[in-house]
């Protein structure tokens, strides 16, 4: 009955429009302070890997005050919380709260492990007089053996809402680099999971932490949606700006997508479902994609 409910309330909650997520250590003030000045759709407070293990348990105690620093109209607010179940215990305990929109799950690997935490929030929802199911999961892929349980962790529970190759973790779990040749395999493999199962597919093909060389992270992220990839993961404020970009509809492929809407109306009316524009022949699945531009577009 309660995952009948879940659902329900999964399926009537909008996938949310996350072309940049904007990790923000939860122990250092400044970088909260400063956070929702950056212009990312949303913000990462992160209790796991940025966080040193002595400063945890005051960044949980800070973490009340720092969703509300953060909170911006149009921007979602996500906590990181740790893989080890003594420290997840205490971060689902300081971040299932009012204003927390979704947490993010480092080293997801299995669908029970997602479904153990689930069960531990919708307890706490419950306590909290929480709106149940409001708090979505986006699952961070950081082992070979996960790429194995994609479509299982991708359809484990109605919080799930997107999913994420984590690039350094994962190279250093294979014993490599994080070099295109590495990681473009298990990031479409993210992808193809995260479509199938109606998820938002975060990420590009590269290194999260290249930030200085502008040139190179903005043609990989350009790639990474022409790929297929809805968003990217944002470790300095110098990439936010440029995945918004990147995940935008460029002026360009408005203008085309306003072309091809048009003329299919036009087709229609003369009972066409296929037509050519600019030499090129235009049919159901071209279309859709247009329509999806125009949806990008009045979401941005």
């Amino acid at each position: 009955m309660i995952k009948d409910t879940l659902a329900a309330v999964g399926s009537a909650m909008s996938v949310p429009r996350w072309r940049s997520l904007l990790f923000v250590p939860a122990h250092v003030p400044r970088f909260v302070e400063t956070a929702n000045e950056r212009g990312a759709d949303g913000v990462i407070l992160d209790l796991e890997d940025s966080v040193p293990r002595d400063q945890k348990g005051e960044a949980r105690k800070r973490l009340p005050e720092s969703v509300a620093k953060v909170a911006r109209q149009d921007a979602s607010i996500l906590v990181r919380v740790n893989r080890g179940l003594r420290a997840l215990a205490a971060d689902l305990d300081a971040a299932v709260m009012t204003g927390v929109d979704a947490l993010v799950l480092p080293k997801t690997d299995s669908a029970e492990w997602v479904l153990e935490i689930a069960n531990a929030v919708s307890e706490l929802e419950r306590e909290r007089n929480l709106p149940l199911g409001h708090i979505r999961f986006l699952a961070q892929i950081e082992t070979p053996g996960a790429l194995q349980r994609l479509g299982a962790i991708a359809s484990a529970h109605p919080r799930m809402v997107a999913m994420a190759l984590g690039p350094e973790d994962f190279s250093a779990a294979v014993g490599g680099s994080p070099e295109f040749d590495l990681l473009l395999t298990p990031n479409l493999s993210v992808l193809f999971a995260a479509r199938a199962a109606g998820l938002l597919p975060l990420g590009f093909v590269g290194s999260i932490g290249e930030f200085s060389d502008t040139r190179k992270l903005r043609e990989a992220a350009a790639h990474a949606r022409r790929l297929g990839f809805a968003g990217a993961l944002a470790i300095h404020p110098t990439q936010v700006v440029i995945f918004n970009e990147a995940f935008s509809p460029s002026a360009q492929e408005l203008e085309w997508a306003r072309r091809v809407v048009a003329a299919e109306n036009d087709a229609a009316g003369r009972g066409l479902c296929a037509f050519a524009i600019d030499g090129k022949m235009i049919d159901p699945p071209v279309v859709r994609r247009a329509h999806e531009i125009l949806a990008l577009a009045g979401s941005n």
